[in-house]
Order: structure tokens, then sequence, then C-alpha cells
């Protein structure tokens, strides 16, 4: 089972990401967005959107960076297994917590809130849930992570970067797993199952992130005002 997890799984999980993807852009552009609910209910979204954004963009660079970087290249700019460790902890830790806070409110005024909920459709509450289980098993991870880290010990974490690697380069090797904690196992089939379920749910909206925003021209804008006789 684990060398199917492990071993076949992902490349199942990416291409259903990349193709339903695409065929869902192709046939079904009405559905392609993030349908907004602040017009139903302002009340604490501002502050969970933010959190929750922040939080997870972060969670998503550093794990790609973390995971992704070849290991020769993190010695070579002089950062050891442990800092890279420890920064893992750390900044996982931090933004972790962000992203939880900003999850559970828009977990709650999604549930429970009942304008937003009545509008909302079973996938966006289902994925939101998966999100935030995927969440609470990172965050478990840590204390783990800090076990290994005050025994000197990151081999955990250079074994699941290495099997990140094999799998991005098609040779996936499902035992450079054999040693990892089981907590780490489940963090990683929740979130290769985000990217199975991304086509099926409002999570296409960050295909569209409008990056051309940062660097557009300002916009001019004039009032026009009626005289009164």
């Amino acid at each position: 089972m684990e060398n199917f997890i492990f071993g076949i799984y992902p490349y199942i999980a990416l291409a259903v990401f990349l193709l339903g993807s695409w065929l869902r852009f192709d046939r079904e552009q009405y559905t392609w967005k993030a349908d907004s609910s602040q017009l139903l209910s302002k009340s604490s979204m501002r502050l969970g959107s933010n959190l929750f954004h922040i939080g997870i963009i972060a969670i998503f660079l550093g794990h790609a960076v973390g995971l992704l970087t070849p290991h020769s290249w993190f010695l070579a700019m002089g950062v050891s297994d442990m800092d890279h460790q420890w920064v893992a902890i750390m900044a996982g830790s931090v933004f972790g917590v962000l992203c939880l806070i900003g999850g559970v409110i828009l977990w709650l005024r999604r549930m429970f809130n009942r304008r937003v909920s009545a509008v909302s459709r079973g996938s966006d509450k289902f994925i939101l849930s998966w999100l935030m289980v995927t969440l609470i098993l990172g965050l478990s991870s840590i204390p783990v992570s800090i076990g290994h880290a005050n025994e000197g010990n990151p081999a955990v974490m250079v074994s699941l970067a290495y099997y990140v690697q094999s799998v991005v380069t098609f040779q996936a090797d499902p035992s450079l797993l054999a040693n990892v904690d089981s907590v780490f196992k489940a963090h990683m089939f929740f979130g290769m199952s985000v990217f199975l379920l991304f086509p099926f749910t409002r999570l296409v909206h960050i295909w569209s992130v409008p990056m051309g925003y940062l660097t557009r021209s300002y916009q001019v804008v004039r009032v026009k005002r009626v005289a009164r006789r």
C-alpha cells in the first residue's frame, strides 16, 4: 500500500491536477472562479482571509524551496542540515499558526453563517475542511521535528527532501520514507490529495492569480460632479 501511495499516487494526483485543470478551463469557464460571499457577510472575513492566504502562500513557498532545492546547494551556501531544520520548524510554526487561525475563522463562517452556508457548494465546504486537516497534520509534525532536532538528527528532513525530489524527477522512491514518522506520511498523503481535488473545486482560481496587477499602471479616476441649480 505504501508503494502505491508514495510511488504511483503522486503521479495520478499530478495528472488529474494538470489535465483536469486544462479540461475545466476549456469546457467550463463559467465555473472558473471563487465565488465571493463578502456581500452576504463581512464579519471576520477580511481578517480570516488575509491570515489564511498569507499563511498558506508562505507555507507553499517554504515547502517548495525547502524540499526541491538540492541538498548540495544548501551546503554550498553554508546552511547545515540542522540550520535548515530549525528554519523550517520556526517558519512552519509561525505561518502554520497564522493559516490555522485564518482557516478556522473562514471554516466557522462557511459552516455556521446561515447566509454564507446557503450559497456554498458542497465542494467549497469539503475542500476547506480538507485543507484544514492537511494543515493540522502539518502542525502536528512540528513537535516530532523538534524532537529530531533536539537529538541532532536531521535524517527525516533530508529523507523527505530526497523523496520529493525523486518524485519530480519521475524516479519516485518510496523506500526513502522507510524511517519517516507516520504523521509526516499522513500529511503528505493529504497534501498530494489536494492536487487531485484541485480541478473540481474553487482552487482553480489560483491559476488566474493577477500577477500583472503588481506592475500595472495607475488608474486615473475622475469624479463627475453634477452642478446643483
